[in-house]
């Protein structure tokens, strides 16, 4: 131990841990950043620390070794140096050209692969890695990471059926720091909060209900989804992507009941008129569910305003949500002249392969989103802040993904991994056979998987 803590000293001098208001990979806020990239400037420290890392490898039964991208990587390859072991590289995603390989260097079907993360919080990003390696036939046995934040990730991977070590606990490193006297008055109350909400959540070990979240959301319309949902125990949002207004009416009249919500393009409605608007919004009050109108807001804040109060749609004369990209900075979604019933959702990630949004800018999204009181959630692949409501697109039962990219996900694994509030539904219920019957097979299975990671 006094090796591993004399190490910790050392790289703790070269600024790998921060203090402040930070919103993580997973989505999480935190006082806290570790980022362990600053030792790839230090030949000897990367020396050290992959020693220390095959001296906790039980056995070298592995044939490959692999970083989880990006940071973990100048690790795994000192690491690969030093152990005289093959490294293979892992990346985030397919750059569309050349090999257009997932993984890169030699390895065949079977071989066993030690992974090396660098901080665990959910385990998410360690597990797309595991995933895409045994894609290829690689065998995962052993996964070695330098520092356990300890909320959840380790144990959301043994759950799994991996063996995973770590060289740090965060509670070890804290340990440490103030037997060193290291820590400021200001640092040492924002560790023992982060500790004290770090026990709290490790105690109950589940999902905050719809009660909680409600109390957490500020928005009038955020509060009235939750409301309809705990109501209606559904968390089902359908997506009518439908170009004719007789069908929609028709699919709304048949599923109505068993939604919350009802997502819209009319942009692309041949017939759309305000007739129908009026007619689609009775309906709406009559089986209690919201209109959200899926309009992906993208430009600079002038022109969203014209989009939204002008033009033949006037969305915001109807819709009770509008979604939103921020790729225009948090100002396109400042000062919009909404109504205050009604809402905005942003859009961190979307449901398909190969999208070109990476952490760095889904995590700026979720700062935005935290801080513009008009936002009620934002869609995404991952847990979000528990002050969002989680919307998840791509939601089909068989998990697939089709020729146009799109990708999709189980109910349950949209509630049990990413937390998710809301589901959203869209082919699957209608272009089904009996979309009511469909719809309801549906609104069971989101309901049920919430009901279960309480």
């Amino acid at each position: 131990m006094e090796e591993k803590e004399q190490f910790f000293l050392e790289i703790y001098n070269l600024g790998i841990i921060k203090f402040g208001n930070f919103t993580l990979k997973s989505g999480i806020n935190s006082p806290i950043y570790i980022d362990f990239r600053p030792i790839a400037s230090r030949p000897d420290l990367l020396i050290k620390l992959s020693d220390l890392l095959l001296h906790e490898v039980p056995s070298y039964d592995f044939e490959l070794i692999c970083g989880v991208p990006y940071a973990a990587l100048p690790i795994a390859t000192t690491l690969s140096l030093r152990s005289k072991i093959p490294l293979i590289i892992k990346r985030k995603e397919n750059k569309g050209y050349g090999t257009e390989r997932m993984i890169e260097g030699i390895y065949k079907i079977g071989q066993n692969c030690l992974i090396i993360e660098d901080v665990i919080t959910s385990g998410d990003s360690l597990l797309r890695t595991i995933i895409d390696l045994e894609k290829e036939g690689l065998i995962i046995k052993n996964i070695m990471s330098i520092l356990d934040r300890e909320q959840g990730g380790i144990e959301n991977i043994k759950k799994r059926g991996y063996n995973i070590r770590t060289l740090f606990r965060i509670g070890e490193i804290f340990k440490i720091f103030q037997k060193k006297s290291f820590l400021k008055k200001k640092e040492r109350q924002m560790i023992q909060f982060f500790l004290m909400k770090k026990n709290i959540k490790n105690i109950q070990n589940k999902r905050i209900s719809y009660e909680e979240k409600k109390e957490k959301i500020s928005h009038p319309i955020g509060k009235k989804l939750i409301d309809i949902t705990l109501k209606k125990k559904t968390n089902l949002i359908v997506s009518a992507d439908l170009i004719d207004t007789k069908k929609i009416l028709k699919l709304v009249s048949l599923i109505g009941d068993r939604i919350c919500g009802l997502k819209l393009h009319v942009d692309i409605i041949n017939d759309f008129s305000y007739s129908f608007i009026n007619y689609l919004k009775n309906i709406s009050i009559e089986k209690n569910f919201l209109l959200l109108e899926d309009r992906k807001l993208c430009d600079v804040n002038p022109t969203n305003c014209l989009q939204l109060h002008y033009g033949i749609h006037k969305i915001s004369s109807w819709a009770d949500i509008v979604t939103a990209h921020v790729i225009a900075g948090s100002m396109s979604i400042q000062n919009l002249n909404i109504p205050y019933n009604m809402g905005l959702i942003t859009i961190s990630e979307m449901s398909s392969y190969g999208g070109l949004s990476d952490d760095n800018y889904i995590r700026k999204v979720l700062n935005i989103s935290l801080n513009n009181p008009k936002v009620i959630g934002t869609v995404a692949q991952r847990k979000v802040d528990d002050r969002l409501l989680l919307f998840t697109p791509g939601i089909h039962f068989y998990e697939k993904k089709n020729n146009l990219g799109n990708r999709y996900i189980h109910p349950v694994q949209a509630f049990e991994k990413n937390e998710s509030d809301f589901i959203i539904v869209g082919k699957a219920i209608f272009q089904s056979k009996n979309p009511k019957i469909t719809a309801e097979e549906y609104r069971n299975a989101g309901w049920k998987a919430y009901e279960n990671g309480l």
